[in-house]
């Protein structure tokens, strides 16, 4: 039996919900609920969408400001004590306020020793930037018991290099709330936000759960796309039928993502050629300065 097929199997799962902007304690008890029933399915990972305490659909900044929670606020520390209950790691997004008094858009990840990583999302999708401020730092990449986790936010998907970042640093599993409004797509096709995840596990040879939300908010549907991928890319849970509220679990061999060989003379990180990259470095900075110009005498 080869070395790959000895490693042990974690169970991990994402928490599809129904969330509604302004109501913490239900979205809590919401969040509580989903994370029990994950638990009693022997997830030993759990993952939970974004903005898990305030809903995401707000009026406007002071709305968010007064939804926002610290760290040592009651969503987080709910999270650490199902985390302890139960012996899990957790992820969920929050609505964060920071110790600068900053509102966020972040993903904590805790497990029973309390907070293990905080990301602030970086790339903001449409009306957030009106609403939080955006991260500067490098997504975690966390080592616990079942291996090496990172963590990543919705919109950040769509950056490949960002997701780059996580990979090269050696995360066997990337979890990512995420809240995916809904867009019109053709008959039978799977969702692009679903096909992104698949992309990215494959071209970076790691597992992603990515965690959606469910229910309507203030007129906006959403994908209710959560998956969870093997390192190859391809779907081992998710969606659910009709994108509904409910669990989304999958048994999950780890290790496998160490293993970045795709063939007996490739391998997806080593292959890279990093020294022609910085090729296209000037003409990006350009393009960038033009249109920063063009913003400034819009």
């Amino acid at each position: 039996m080869s070395t790959m097929s000895q490693m042990p199997l974690t169970s991990v799962a994402c928490c599809q919900i129904t969330l509604a902007v302004g109501d913490p304690d239900g979205n809590r008890a919401a969040a509580q609920q989903a994370v029990e029933r994950a638990a009693a399915a022997g997830a030993r990972v759990v993952v939970l969408p974004e903005l898990v305490n305030s809903g995401y659909v707000f009026r406007d900044r002071e709305e968010a400001a007064g939804l926002a929670e610290p760290l040592d606020g009651p969503t987080v520390a709910g999270w650490i004590a199902s985390a302890r209950r139960h012996g899990l790691i957790l992820v969920g997004g929050l609505c964060e306020r920071d110790e600068n008094g900053l509102v966020r858009n972040s993903a904590v990840l805790v497990d029973a020793s309390g907070v293990r990583a905080v990301y602030r999302k970086t790339h903001l999708w449409d009306m957030e930037r009106t609403v939080f401020t955006p991260g500067d730092e490098l997504p975690p990449v966390v080592d616990t018991e079942v291996g090496r986790i990172g963590l990543l936010v919705c919109y950040d998907l769509e950056f490949p290099e960002w997701v780059r970042t996580v990979g090269l640093r050696g995360a066997d599993l990337l979890c990512v709330p995420t809240n995916w409004p809904l867009s019109p797509r053709p008959t039978g096709e799977r969702p692009a936000e679903v096909v992104r995840v698949q992309a990215n596990a494959s071209v970076n040879r790691m597992f992603v759960a990515a965690c959606d939300r469910a229910g309507p908010e203030r007129g906006v549907a959403w994908v209710g796309g959560s998956v969870i991928t093997d390192a190859d890319g391809f779907l081992l849970a998710g969606p659910l039928p009709d994108y509904d509220e409910g669990l989304v679990i999958a048994e999950c061999r780890l290790g496998d993502a160490r293993n970045k060989r795709i063939s007996e003379h490739n391998d997806v990180h080593a292959d890279r050629r990093p020294e022609l990259y910085r090729s296209i470095l000037e003409p990006a900075q350009s393009a960038d300065r033009f249109l920063m110009e063009r913003k400034h005498h819009a």
